[in-house]
């Protein structure tokens, strides 16, 4: 693990060395560029090699909106998308608003007469006791 500083090299005797982010060192959206010299056990470096990583946002944000649960009628009122973040580490620039009209209206159901049949009173037939006579 190692904290990156522009232009701060750090020199490790394993070929392999972890970038590592936190809240205080972070890596903003964007193109950063690192730099890699060898040396081998005669002491001789290499020449630079670079490479180019891309720090990208593929998190969406999430739309929070809030608005009165009722309001009067011929009334003004707000809505509101304050409470809309973005957690992968960009900024929300743009809200855009659509008007969506009334809520759907759910249909009931239609009862067709030739399924549900009324049921009937039927007398309750009883079995006989066999008589002990």
């Amino acid at each position: 693990m190692a904290v990156f500083k522009i232009d701060t090299p750090i020199s490790t005797p394993e070929p392999t060395v972890e970038v590592t982010v936190t809240e205080e060192a972070p890596l903003a959206v964007g193109r950063h560029r690192f730099q890699l010299v060898v040396v081998d056990d005669s002491g001789n470096q290499s020449e630079p090699d670079e490479v180019e990583v891309r720090v990208v946002d593929t998190e969406k944000p999430t739309a929070v909106l809030d608005a009165p649960s009722q309001v009067k009628f011929n009334t003004s009122f707000a809505l509101s998308g304050k409470r809309s973040v973005d957690v992968g580490g960009g900024r929300i620039v743009t809200y855009i608003w659509t008007y969506l009209g009334p809520p759907p209206v759910t249909p009931r159901p239609v009862i067709d007469p030739d399924v549900v049949r009324p049921i009937v009173d039927r007398p309750v037939v009883r079995p006989r006791r066999p008589s002990n006579e």
